[in-house]
């Protein structure tokens, strides 16, 4: 395996060099498993675990390897080795922590597209799809989206859902297929480049994993029976996972129901391009958007210039951002004053 199967370039290169990490080995991870890790080299594939150094100095989860890192790393026999850096990031998919309050967690990291994975049944959610092209825009990572299932539907009823998401989506590349017939992958391929690296997201059931199995044209996902009742997939995806192909590096991920926003300004402004311009032109600059008077956002929405579904999830998304940022303010002071406060008992356990 030549690390340029596995992504490596010039850049990532360069980072080695600049961190000093020569006489480390220099792989990439392809799976993790409650801080455990699989790390593929040139010279195969190793379990790994981090560094104490590396455990205790981590700020937050961030701070640890996630799938898709490059890592330095100590192989000490066939199977066992320590990483002891991760390289620096050049892109990151990330979403709002479940159930931890100012929290992120990390997808997957250093992607250079998205297949942001829909099917036309049940799972048919055009707000959704804006909620992962937030998260992909906050990291320059290129999106496109998959409309699977179509062999479920009729061309009438195709041609409705396409027009519906285009009419909201623009400049974002839309292809539709079909797991079952194979119907589209032509067009998807085009999208394909060996060496780089291709994360699918999308709700559990979506056919994520048996795209991946189309793709390398072999079974290398598991993948469950189309229920009849409920004409979806069965989840058997349960952790991520880097799989190398001859046509690309893809990502699979288990279902995300949840797809909370954090601190994606960025992702926001050109999800919502159309809104934000609007925005700029507002009689007050810290206008909502919701009832303030001279709001040019809301004389676009009277006048259907902007859609309206459209700007009812900008509205909800951009709330979620803001009490992100509050909670992490309120979260970092908290810290700041504990740190305060064990440094004075050590100041008075001295004297």
């Amino acid at each position: 395996m030549e690390l340029e199967n596995l992504g490596y370039n010039k850049k990532i290169e360069k980072l080695r060099i600049e961190n000093n990490l020569k006489d480390f080995e220099i792989g990439r991870i392809i799976s993790e498993h409650r801080e455990r890790y699989v790390v593929k080299t040139e010279k195969g594939e190793y379990d790994a675990e981090i560094t104490g150094n590396l455990r205790y100095t981590a700020n937050s989860r961030m701070d640890f390897p996630a799938v898709g890192d490059w890592v330095a790393l100590m192989i000490y026999d066939s199977y066992s080795s320590i990483i002891h850096k991760i390289l620096p990031r050049y892109s990151m998919i990330s979403r709002k922590a479940v159930g931890q309050s100012g929290a992120i967690q990390i997808i997957a990291t250093n992607i250079d597209y998205a297949f942001i994975v829909q099917a036309i049944d049940r799972d048919f959610n055009i707000n959704r799809i804006e909620r992962y092209l937030a998260i992909c825009n906050s990291s320059n990572i290129k999106p496109i989206i998959i409309l699977n299932k179509i062999d479920l539907v009729d061309d009438s009823k195709l041609k409705s859902l396409i027009t519906s998401i285009q009419n909201r989506i623009k400049r974002i590349p839309l292809v539709w297929l079909s797991n079952a017939s194979q119907k589209g992958f032509e067009r998807l391929e085009e999208y394909l480049c060996k060496g780089k690296t291709y994360c699918l997201l999308g709700s559990s059931g979506v056919g994520k994993s048996s795209l991946i199995n189309n793709l390398a044209g072999k079974n290398i996902m598991l993948t469950g029976e189309i229920s009849k009742s409920i004409t979806r997939g069965k989840h058997n995806t349960t952790h991520r996972e880097l799989i190398i192909t001859e046509k690309g590096i893809l990502i699979d991920n288990p279902g995300m129901r949840e797809v909370g926003i954090t601190n994606s300004s960025s992702g926001l402004k050109d999800t919502f391009s159309e809104i934000v311009a609007l925005s700029e032109q507002c009689k007050f600059s810290d206008c909502k958007h919701i009832n303030e008077i001279g709001c040019e956002v809301l004389k676009a929405l009277d006048t259907n210039k902007i859609n309206k579904a459209s700007y009812k999830n900008y509205i909800k998304m951009e709330k979620e951002k803001t009490h992100f940022e509050l909670t992490v303010s309120e979260k970092r002071k908290k810290d700041k004053k504990f740190g305060k406060m064990i440094k004075n008992l050590k100041k008075q356990n001295k004297k």
